[in-house]
């Protein structure tokens, strides 16, 4: 059995040395640390490889490098000429992570300062973008605002084919941040429709206080009409059974919903999504957050400091778009 340490720079050459860690054995422990916590990672090294090393050594060399792909993240910042692909789908949504702040060692080296640590929910926003017809998505993650993540939604549309001349057709849940930084990245090219299914849960808290019989089929009328581009139908539907004024908004279910249709005017085009062929639900970013940000950054007990974080969303969506190979030719090594 081999016995790792982490006590200088890492090896270039094969196998494990005594005081460093080879270039195939960063790879493999990198390998590892992104898709496990860096304690079952040991466990797997030690399984496959009979190797041992500390769990700090996991940590250390995966974050190292998951630095560098950060570090070397550049995104493209406009469309190629050309024909391109005729439609891109691009979807973005928000998740929430675990990030913790510890505060400085006051010098006192006795003191645990673990216990002072403050554990905060942020977002981290995920992007993904492929063109009509492909199951290969491209991913784009970042924890650095609203500007960022749209700079992440042209990236991942060039990513997947798109140029000057395509449509780009994007989804989003209705946050009013998704369709501000559709209309500033991709202006004319870009259309954004709402998530129908998000719609449809505003739709059914209305319908108890619309139903003239019965909820369910005044429920499936509205989605009829709005798939169908009778949106002001459905608005004036709504109207009719608009709650008293003295009702406060959280009681006031038709209320919520007329006004959710009126302050997005022209997200709701699904028969022109349904004839073209696109989706009309964001039901793929929802499934990214989980293989993408949440199978890693989410696990039990797990909690980082942002920047880690910031490294590790960069790490799981290289390995997604396919870029792994491409970074270990390079064959960094860590620093001492």
């Amino acid at each position: 059995m081999v016995q790792g340490r982490l006590q200088r720079p890492f090896s270039q050459s094969a196998g494990v040395k005594n005081c460093g860690y080879s270039s195939p054995l960063q790879r493999c422990l990198t390998d590892f640390g992104a898709d496990e916590s860096f304690a079952h990672a040991v466990q797997k090294v030690q399984e496959h490889y009979g190797i041992t090393v500390p769990v700090s050594a996991v940590q250390r060399i995966t974050e190292y490098h998951a630095g560098k792909m950060l570090d070397q993240d550049t995104l493209a910042t406009e469309f190629p000429d050309g024909a391109g692909a005729a439609f891109i789908i691009v979807e973005a949504d928000g998740s929430m992570i675990p990030v913790v702040t510890i505060p400085e060692n006051t010098g006192d080296m006795s003191s645990d300062n673990r216990r002072c640590r403050s554990v905060q929910w942020q977002e981290a926003r995920l992007t993904l973008a492929h063109q009509s017809g492909s199951v290969t998505p491209f991913f784009g993650a970042t924890m650095d605002g609203t500007d960022a993540t749209g700079d992440h939604m042209l990236n991942v549309a060039i990513l997947a084919g798109g140029s000057s001349h395509s449509n780009i057709h994007c989804l989003g849940d209705g946050a009013p941040w998704i369709a501000d930084q559709c209309d500033r990245v991709y202006g004319d090219q870009g259309r954004y429709l709402i998530d129908f299914f998000h719609l449809c849960e505003y739709l059914a808290a209305a319908a108890p206080g619309c139903k003239q019989h019965d909820d369910s089929v005044w429920l499936d009328e509205q989605k009829r009409l709005m798939k169908t581009g009778q949106v002001t139908v459905v608005i004036q539907n709504l109207k009719d059974h608009l709650e008293q004024e003295s009702i406060s908004d959280k009681d006031a279910p038709v209320r919520r919903c007329h006004r959710y249709l009126l302050n997005r005017t022209g997200q709701f085009e699904y028969d022109k999504a349904l004839d073209a062929g696109l989706p009309i639900g964001s039901g793929e970013i929802e499934s990214a957050h989980r293989y993408i940000i949440q199978k890693r950054l989410k696990i039990a007990g797990a909690w980082w400091k942002r920047d880690n974080a910031r490294k590790m969303l960069t790490l799981r969506t290289l390995r997604a778009n396919g870029a792994w190979q491409t970074y270990w030719n390079q064959r960094y090594d860590l620093a001492a």
